[in-house]
């Protein structure tokens, strides 16, 4: 097997989600996989770290229910268009037709605010800042492919309300920190991108898209924070009472990311020998691969049941392949699993007091000293974490391509004068086949030209092909 990842992007990719069993596709309903247990590792060491960092800015975790009533889905006129087209619907219990029709949870905004109107009374109740890990449902026309284009979404969503809108401004750059500090134990990159008006979220004042950019020069949304001000407070009726006995509306905002973080992960760090997984969400950071030959076995076997007992001792996650199998065909394996970091010992480690490693990021390889074995695995999984992280966000930064004419445009994300005009951006569009991601959310100098008008312009715009 011999997968190019820059050749075609897109078939070495659902060949390493097959390979490396992170998830099956053959559930009879199209863009519903099954998570397998490999996937499923990686995605919930990813919620951990959401979770973490969430409660530790004050989040409380809550779980709502899956379906909406059409009555609440509907109050928010913005919201049902953008949505309308997307929902699965539920018309029977049993054999009986329901009087309300069912929304199957799309996101959550119309199943949590009319909760909101009872839970928010007055000026002491704010902020109020929930989230959840739940399952979503869209009906996605496009092809499905796993973790990127699916039709029941791992998703995570946070909910808050504020006494003014300025307050919730804090709260949005609160969730950039947060973001950061998710990304760097994910070692993916980004960009923000503020979206167009057309393109933002249903009902939100504004929308930052969260875009990292893959392979193929194209840029994967892996979520969104969304500022709402009092869009969605009026028609729910999210009323509180200041201190002056005024009753006034809530600022609201959300911020959502989905599985598609498992798909970056895959698209960023992955090579033509399989998946390179950053050790803090790796299922196993560790493989120790004992090195046999004859009359060795025992004494080998010892040492590496007590390299695993000090590892797993330290908090690392390791797996003791000790299988028949020969070590060639091992590494084969598990350099398709991603597994960070790989430990081989044979007796002449043993009589050396050390074991040797290989880096799956970048293929470096050395020994540590046995007698510092945790220590030096934990120095070890750290620093390849951090060059990980380094080098994506090197690629990230040389992704887009400044460009001020539409010839020969190059497959890039690319970067360019807009006067800001709704026709100018339609226009962009349509007769290019590109999906404007917005302009930067943290403004850029610029000045220059539109580069469908022609009109001098001091706004710089980003765009990039569907993935």
């Amino acid at each position: 097997m011999h997968m190019e990842k820059e050749a075609n992007f897109n078939e070495w990719y659902n060949d390493i989600v097959e390979k490396a069993g992170l998830s099956d596709k053959r559930y009879p309903i199209k863009g519903m996989n099954v998570w397998t247990p490999y996937g499923w590792k990686i995605m919930r060491h990813a919620d951990e770290f959401i979770r973490k960092e969430l409660d530790s800015t004050g989040h409380d975790e809550v779980c709502f229910p899956l379906l909406i009533p059409e009555t609440e889905f509907k109050k928010e006129k913005e919201h049902i268009k953008g949505f309308d087209s997307e929902v699965y619907w539920v018309t029977h219990a049993g054999l009986n037709e329901l009087d309300v029709r069912l929304v199957v949870r799309p996101t959550s905004e119309t199943a949590m605010y009319p909760m909101f109107s009872l839970w928010v009374r007055s000026h002491t109740d704010l902020p109020l800042k929930v989230y959840q890990i739940v399952n979503t449902f869209r009906y996605e026309t496009k092809q499905t492919r796993s973790f990127i284009r699916v039709r029941e979404i791992h998703f995570f969503e946070s909910h808050t309300c504020h006494s003014t809108e300025e307050d919730a401004q804090k709260q949005v750059e609160e969730d950039l920190e947060i973001l950061e500090n998710i990304m760097k134990k994910l070692c993916i990159p980004y960009s923000l991108h503020t979206r167009t008006e057309w393109d933002k979220f249903p009902g939100a004042y504004y929308t930052v898209g969260l875009d990292t950019a893959m392979p193929n020069g194209r840029m994967l949304q892996i979520g969104s924070i969304h500022h709402y001000r009092t869009n969605f407070s009026i028609p729910y009726n999210i009323t509180y009472e200041d201190a002056d006995g005024e009753h006034k509306h809530v600022h609201q905002t959300t911020y959502g990311m989905s599985e598609r973080l498992v798909g970056a992960m895959i698209g960023v760090h992955g090579d033509d020998k399989g998946l390179v997984l950053p050790p803090p969400v790796a299922p196993f950071q560790i493989v120790i691969v004992p090195i046999i030959s004859k009359g060795n076995a025992d004494a080998v076997l010892d040492a590496a049941r007590k390299i695993t007992n000090a590892l797993e001792n330290a908090g690392i996650r390791v797996k003791l392949d000790d299988c028949d199998e020969r070590p060639g065909s091992k590494f084969y394996d598990w350099e398709i699993k991603g597994v960070p970091l790989r430990l081989e010992l044979g007796m002449r480690d043993i009589d050396n007091n050390v074991v040797t490693f290989a880096r799956r990021d970048n293929g470096e390889k050395g020994t540590i000293s046995l007698s510092d074995i945790s220590s030096g695995a934990e120095l070890l999984l750290e620093t390849i974490r951090n060059d990980m992280y380094n080098r994506a966000w090197k690629k990230q930064k040389e992704c887009a391509v400044t460009i001020d004419s539409l010839k020969d445009v190059p497959e890039n994300t690319l970067r360019f004068g807009w006067c800001g005009s709704e026709e100018c951006g339609h226009r962009f569009e349509d007769e290019n086949d590109l999906k404007l991601l917005g302009t930067p959310y943290v403004k850029e100098e610029f000045k220059g030209k539109c580069i469908v008008c022609g009109k001098p312009t001091d706004k710089v715009a980003y765009a990039s092909r569907s993935i």
